[in-house]
């Protein structure tokens, strides 16, 4: 059987990183939740709970705290789903079923609606290069030993983590997902606008040298 380790990345989710991970206990082995600097007690909460917990030293965003927790992983089959519920862990038996019959080496959860407009983009953007799928979902299922390769550089993981993982020959599938309400505001993504500048040149010079070959 293979194990399975839980990434959790929170930042300032003290009033529902305990629901989140109630939620995930039953369907994996291990839980890492990566702390990103909260001013809260989300760390403590984790903690308390029996979760592993990393500290981030300052805040660095989604990117750096998903390695992290890529690092630290012992599972086979490692999992990232957000600290504020909005992924239901319902779906990770379905997530690592590809994995565990060796037809894929990630699964993402392809969201029903994809609630901001920049995300679209980009991941249109980056369907220019290979099928990415909905390559902005927080929830998926990555080979642990190719998570760790991964160097996922940008501002945000939208059109390159996947892209990474197809470049690399990994055999990527998708399952339909619901997101679940939650009460918390979506803020505007500024970050997305960063990431069209970095993924735009990168694919250029991926086109560029795809083409030289």
């Amino acid at each position: 059987m293979n194990s399975v380790t839980a990434v959790i990345p929170a930042y300032n989710e003290a009033n529902r990183i305990i629901h989140t991970l109630n939620q995930v206990k039953p369907f994996v082995d291990e839980i890492i939740v990566v702390d990103d600097a909260s001013t809260d007690q989300t760390a403590d909460l984790a903690r308390q709970y029996g979760a592993k917990v990393l500290i981030n030293s300052k805040n660095k965003g989604y990117i750096e705290s998903i390695k992290h927790g890529f690092k630290e992983a012992s599972g086979d089959i490692v999992i990232t789903l957000d600290a504020d519920g909005e992924f239901s862990s319902q779906y990770i038996p379905e997530l690592i079923k590809p994995i565990t019959n060796g037809y894929a080496d990630m699964v993402q959860g392809h969201r029903d609606s994809v609630p901001r407009p920049s995300e679209r983009v980009l991941t249109w953007l980056a369907q220019r290069k290979t099928n990415v799928g909905d390559s902005g979902t927080g929830l998926r299922a990555i080979r642990s030993d190719l998570a760790k390769t991964l160097d996922i550089n940008g501002a945000c993981i939208c059109g390159v983590l996947s892209l990474e993982v197809a470049l690399r020959g990994g055999r990527i599938v998708e399952i339909p997902i619901s997101l679940q309400a939650i009460s918390k505001p979506r803020k505007i993504a500024w970050f997305h606008l960063r990431q069209f500048f970095y993924l735009l040149p990168w694919l250029v010079r991926r086109f560029y040298r795809t083409s030289t070959q």
